[in-house]
């Protein structure tokens, strides 16, 4: 039995406050979630002062803000990477962080990141790829608004670049917040561990958590999802967020389906065992028999419980001579018969 990899997003939800950050931090935690992920840029380096916003940001920012501006309030600079990684270090859970320039990439190496996360939005950016592959880290690739030849040139670059592909797992995204149900499509993430024979998962960014554990019910090795400490707080991503308790659900119902889901043998469990005897049925006698009276339809009978003969022995104990007298549904012997 595998464990499901979660990763509560945090993202930028901090809105730039190093105490809210480590508010999400508690959270994700708390839930029981193996990684709490931020974003890790330099907004000089991520975008033109020109750059236009989502239309998803428009809703949920404000829309006479540039995108630049947007972001520039929610970088997180050094000193605050280390400060929070500590406070995760505290907190038992992984910290992460997606790079989105070079620089960022330089400095989360830097900070002995385990795991580097590839946002969809750099899948077609060669230089990028080239340089995150280069580490010789693993790395969670993220696919969104990707075709599936741009995600076997993002993994031909990685590999060539040095990363082994044993440490690459892609996951299937879409990158509208939220996702409307009818585009999830989540039935490409299975096309992609198919075709490219790699782990796979799902970064979700739908309203709920059903299409989390369709995830983990098809085979998802990692589950990514945005979480906030409010919904109805400013900045672009809280609204398509899950609240506290929500994520909290979300990693009990994962970790109680990937039990749920267990081995490929079909045998009896441990809880089920006493039952066998209470549901099965033996054959017993349907009436008064004596010794010497020979077996048949007419006075054999099957009924519960199942610690006698079993029923699938029938066609042997008919015609067969009873070696003793057997009262009304006592079990018969197969040894007491000729």
């Amino acid at each position: 039995m595998k464990s499901v990899f979660i990763i509560a997003e945090a993202g930028v939800n901090h809105n730039g406050s190093i105490e809210l950050a480590k508010k999400l931090i508690d959270v994700a935690s708390e839930s029981g979630a193996d990684a709490v992920k931020f974003q890790t840029f330099k907004t000089e380096n991520l975008v033109s002062k020109k750059a236009p916003k989502a239309d998803y940001q428009n809703k949920t920012t404000d829309k006479n803000e540039s995108q630049f501006d947007m972001i520039k309030k929610l970088e997180i600079d050094r000193d605050a990477h280390r400060e929070l990684m500590a406070h995760c270090a505290n907190k038992n859970i992984m910290f992460l962080s997606t790079p989105f320039d070079h620089d960022s990439i330089d400095l989360l190496y830097e900070l002995q990141l385990e795991i580097f996360k590839i946002p969809s939005g750099e899948i077609t950016n060669l230089p990028y790829l080239r340089h995150i592959g280069g580490l010789g880290k693993k790395v969670i690739l993220s696919t969104g608004m990707a075709d599936i030849d741009e995600i076997e040139d993002a993994l031909d670059i990685l590999i060539e670049a040095g990363t082994a592909k044993k440490n690459i797992t892609v996951l299937h995204a879409n990158t509208m917040y939220p996702t409307p149900m009818k585009d999830v499509n989540l039935n490409a993430m299975l096309t992609i561990g198919k075709v490219f024979d790699v782990a796979y998962g799902y970064s979700d960014h739908t309203l709920g958590i059903e299409v989390d554990i369709a995830a983990i019910a098809l085979g998802a090795d990692v589950i990514e999802k945005h979480f906030t400490l409010d919904k109805t707080m400013n900045g672009p991503d809280h609204k398509a967020s899950l609240e506290p308790d929500e994520l909290m659900s979300m990693v009990n119902a994962i970790r109680n389906i990937e039990q749920a889901l267990g081995s490929e043998v079909k045998k009896p469990s441990a809880s089920e065992q006493p039952n066998i005897s209470v549901a099965r049925k033996s054959i017993v006698a349907k009436k008064v028999i004596k010794n010497g009276e020979l077996f048949t339809e007419d006075n054999l009978a099957v009924k519960r419980p199942g610690d006698g003969v079993s029923p699938m022995k029938w066609d042997e104990i008919i015609g067969k001579k009873a070696n003793k007298n057997y009262l009304e549904d006592e079990m018969i012997e197969i040894g007491s018969s000729e």
